[in-house]
């Protein structure tokens, strides 16, 4: 009996789609960051201002007691050497500024000098060294791309980080598309036609390839998940952020690759049984 039901996956596929489309419009909005206000007073004064006012502010401001008086790092992570920040000086401001973690925002209790005084000082001590301050136009230069603490942020997907919009949609695209996908598989696994009785199938040289891939990979994909946590532990250990995306990246991976060498189990190396095809069932499989 011929299926008139390969359509619907198809039609479950193309909705997640245009829910995921929308789903990456409310992360860009939440992730775009504020347009920044040049002062030319503000970038005249920041050369001469920063050496004094930038010490004073790490001291009175708290944050010596966190990052250590000479950068080494103590309740907070250390400052001294520390290449990450070379290489993005505006992150440096987005913390003092918003703050993270159990680092405090700090915008609302120093002026716009002070914040730029003290984020140079980080950034030119205790072997900390980059060709020009960090001005307004630095910061504004770097609203090209989204804001590197809010992707970290984003990476962790911290619940309160995640509105009830994006959760409904997030849910809703990955159950329209394991719909899809399982109606999709079925077709494929069953065929197009359905004969009611036990069906002998015989693998070929290719499945067989095809299943030592998958496995393999399988077994790749958690050997790599496992040494990135290891990794994790240890960036934890030195107050570091963990690089929680390759981790899920890899889990995911696991779950698809034996996801994948069950569905070539299904289709060549099991045999299968057709009873009836019941037209008026409410899924497509």
């Amino acid at each position: 009996m011929e299926r008139n039901d390969a359509v619907m996956p198809w039609v479950a596929i193309v909705c997640a789609a245009i829910m995921w489309i929308i789903l990456l419009f409310l992360f860009n909005k939440e992730t775009a960051p504020e347009p920044v206000v040049v002062d030319p007073a503000v970038v005249a004064s920041i050369n001469q201002e920063w050496p004094t006012l930038g010490q004073q502010v790490f001291t009175s401001a708290g944050c010596v007691g966190c990052h250590g008086a000479q950068g080494q790092g103590g309740a907070g992570p250390k400052l001294a050497g520390d290449e990450k920040i070379l290489k993005d000086p505006v992150y440096v401001h987005t913390i003092v500024d918003k703050g993270k973690g159990g680092m405090p925002a700090f915008g609302d209790k120093l002026s716009e000098k002070e914040i730029y005084a003290v984020a140079n000082f980080v950034l030119h001590s205790w072997g900390n060294s980059i060709p020009e301050p960090l001005t307004p136009a630095t910061v504004a230069a770097g609203q090209t791309k989204v804001d590197p603490a809010v992707l970290k942020n984003r990476s962790r997907f911290v619940p309160e980080d995640i509105k009830l919009p994006e959760i409904f949609l997030a849910t809703f695209t990955m159950v329209l598309l394991t719909y899809g996908l399982i109606g999709l598989y079925s077709v494929w696994a069953e065929g197009t036609e359905l004969h009611p009785g036990i069906h002998k199938v015989r693998s070929t040289p290719l499945s067989m390839l095809g299943m030592v891939v998958t496995l393999g990979l399988s077994v790749l994909f958690s050997v790599l998940f496992v040494r990135q946590m290891v990794a994790d532990y240890g960036a934890w250990a030195n107050k570091e952020l963990p690089n929680v995306t390759m981790e899920g990246f890899y889990a995911a991976m696991i779950l698809l690759t034996l996801a994948v060498a069950i569905g070539l189990y299904k289709k060549f190396f099991m045999d299968g049984e057709v009873l009836v095809e019941d037209a008026s069932g409410e899924f497509p499989w």
